[in-house]
């Protein structure tokens, strides 16, 4: 049985549809990206599945929990980390994460017992008594994963966990989940922007003006693009890509000021443009489809740092 069962799922803003038919799963256990630009429904998405919006058709499951009927049974299957912050800034690290287990009924030696363990886990064990506001962006962080764990929930939804993360952050946040799903089998489902982070999902879900454009192991999605990417500067972008396409019979894509080409004969077609167009390149590059070409593939343009 997957951890969570999305069926042909929609919601809509008065007249404006978020969501028209979203379907996927996510396997026990199993580290899933969500991405998405703005407007394509990936918010509203996050917010069904963590109980705090109802799809007006379709399903999701947790377990066999459905959110729409059974929306308690849900949340103590779930713990979720929004991107704004919740941590109260007055109060110390551990008495942020007392208030939090009496919220899932937890005694509060039993709240104090599991914080303590958890912010051991997260390098913060020597700061359960500071002020959350005399914490870094990158620790606050760290505590809000702790407070969403307190109640051990077999699923673990993240919006934007990378937010404020420094790259030693970033990796030690890595290693975090990594030790959860081999110690405890959480099954973890991230949002994100950053593609190096979606790089390190077993699955990735792609989702565009309310639906799912494309869903896969990023090796696998990599794959399916055609061949290698060769990406042109040049002085004139928008000429030079008209030209190479009237001259070399190829379809180029005009991006971020550079001239981006998908073919199974890379090698040969970098060296054909610099052959024809030399005087007019400023830099020519080759390289192996990324997790981007894949996002620009499907949607049609970059997935931009606004992007969440």
């Amino acid at each position: 049985m997957p951890a969570i069962c999305i069926h042909d799922l929609t919601f809509a803003y008065d007249t404006r549809k978020a969501l028209a038919g979203v379907s996927f799963d996510v396997a026990d256990g199993a580290l899933c990206g969500l991405l998405g630009p703005n407007g394509s429904g990936k918010s509203t998405l996050f917010r069904i599945m963590a109980t705090l919006l109802r799809p007006h058709s379709g399903s999701v499951r947790v377990f066999d929990r459905d959110v729409a009927t059974n929306p308690a049974g849900v949340r103590r299957e779930i713990g979720v980390v929004f991107q704004s912050p919740s941590l109260d800034r007055r109060l110390t690290v551990l008495e942020n994460l007392e208030c939090a287990g009496r919220l899932y009924g937890l005694s509060g030696s039993e709240s104090v017992r599991r914080a303590t363990e958890l912010l051991e886990r997260v390098q913060l064990g020597d700061r359960t008594r500071d002020l959350v506001g005399t914490l870094s962006g990158g620790q606050q962080r760290r505590v809000e994963i702790t407070k969403g764990l307190l109640h051990r929930p077999r699923v673990l939804l993240l919006d934007e966990p990378s937010t404020g993360l420094d790259p030693a952050a970033r990796r030690a946040l890595r290693e975090l989940l990594s030790d959860l799903r081999r110690e405890r089998s959480v099954t973890i489902l991230l949002t994100t922007h950053l593609l190096d982070e979606a790089d390190h999902c077993d699955h990735l879900v792609i989702v565009d003006r309310g639906r799912v454009v494309v869903a896969g192991a990023p090796s696998e999605l990599k794959k399916k693009i055609a061949g290698e990417c060769v990406v042109v500067h040049g002085t004139d972008p928008d000429a030079l890509a008209v030209d190479i396409r009237e001259r070399l019979g190829v379809t180029p894509t005009r991006i971020d000021g550079a001239v981006r080409i998908e073919s199974p004969r890379a090698h040969e077609l970098l060296a054909s443009i610099v052959e024809h167009f030399r005087d007019r390149i400023e830099s020519i590059t080759l390289a192996k489809p990324t997790l981007e070409d894949v996002f620009l593939d499907h949607t049609g343009h970059r997935l931009e740092p606004g992007d969440t």
